[in-house]
């Protein structure tokens, strides 16, 4: 009988986060763990397979093998680029300023 690690996984949408714990077996692959998750059937936008995917924010392939009280992350494509909103938040607070 296989031993039974608890692993968690987790994913937000621009709406919505949804994390689940799950028991799966020893040596297990964050692929396996996304598949058995329903992560996939309950936010059609993922693809599996093209997702970054990391365990406690370090990037890890979906060939990882999880370890016990691990948390699987998806992460999604960022909607604008961080450098960019900061650039545009600060001209805002420049165009406030001068309104002053």
């Amino acid at each position: 009988m296989a031993t039974l690690i608890r692993v968690e996984i987790c994913y937000a949408s621009p709406t919505q986060q949804w994390l689940k714990t799950l028991e799966i077996s020893e040596g297990s692959t964050v692929l396996e763990v996304i598949k058995v998750s329903t992560v996939l059937e309950r936010f059609l936008e993922i693809d599996s397979l093209s997702e970054r995917v990391g365990i406690f924010g370090r990037r890890v392939t979906m060939e990882t093998v999880v370890k016990a009280n691990d948390r699987v992350e998806i992460y999604r494509a960022l909607l604008r680029d961080p450098k960019e909103t900061r650039r545009l938040r600060a001209q805002k607070l420049q165009s406030i300023d001068s309104k002053r």
